[in-house]
């Protein structure tokens, strides 16, 4: 076969291939699930899907935390019983040793804090009270409704992590009922003006004053 046979041949192998090349369909670039969302958040609203997500999350979890049932009971508690519920379940105020629902311990724990930047010490002598506990305070002290100092075992709002009994002198008596309402503490139990529950909702139409 002369030089120009061969020379025509690969011409026409060249132009086959061409040919071929532009029939074989076009690579796509495929985006995950996470890529494409932030992607359409940055477009949309010029945010971070994934970080939209995470402040969702994080919403949603804040919400579940300081749920309360038609009874004032913290839903994430409420499972475990009065008096019944697991020290990781509860939360320690600061470093006091004491513990009461999340929400109580965060709030208490800052009241205490400004309470000292004023020049005023709060201390705690009782927090979360088990089953037992109270059973022990009801024989000792006897029960709020004949006289004494204590409620039923079963029924009163240490055993929820939502009261607390603070150390309060003069001046500490009279700042947190001037200001334990900004805190969500209520001082609402006559004759113990020591006891204070964490009740956010009421504390906002009134201060921790009986």
């Amino acid at each position: 076969m002369s030089l120009d046979g061969i020379a025509s041949i690969n011409q026409r192998i060249a132009a086959i291939q061409a040919t071929i090349g532009t029939l074989a369909p076009t690579p796509t670039t495929t985006t995950s699930g996470a890529a494409f969302a932030q992607a359409l958040a940055q477009a949309v609203g010029g945010s971070s899907g994934a970080s939209d997500a995470a402040t969702a999350g994080t919403s949603a979890s804040a919400a579940a935390d300081t749920a309360r049932d038609a009874d004032g009971v913290p839903v994430a508690l409420a499972g475990y019983g009065n008096g019944r519920i697991p020290a990781e379940a509860l939360h320690e105020v600061g470093s006091t040793g004491h513990r009461l629902w999340a929400p109580a311990a965060d709030a208490l724990e800052r009241l205490i804090a400004d309470a000292a930047r004023d020049g005023v010490t709060v201390g705690i002598t009782d927090s979360y009270r088990s089953y037992e506990a109270q059973v022990d305070v009801a024989a000792r002290k006897g029960l709020y409704s004949q006289g004494g100092l204590a409620a039923v075992p079963g029924t009163s709002d240490h055993g929820w992590g939502m009261a607390a009994d603070l150390k309060l002198d003069d001046a500490a008596q009279s700042w947190m009922r001037a200001n334990g309402g900004r805190y969500g503490f209520v001082e609402d139990t006559p004759r113990e003006p020591w006891h204070c529950e964490y009740r956010p909702l009421r504390a906002a139409t009134s201060t921790c004053a009986s």
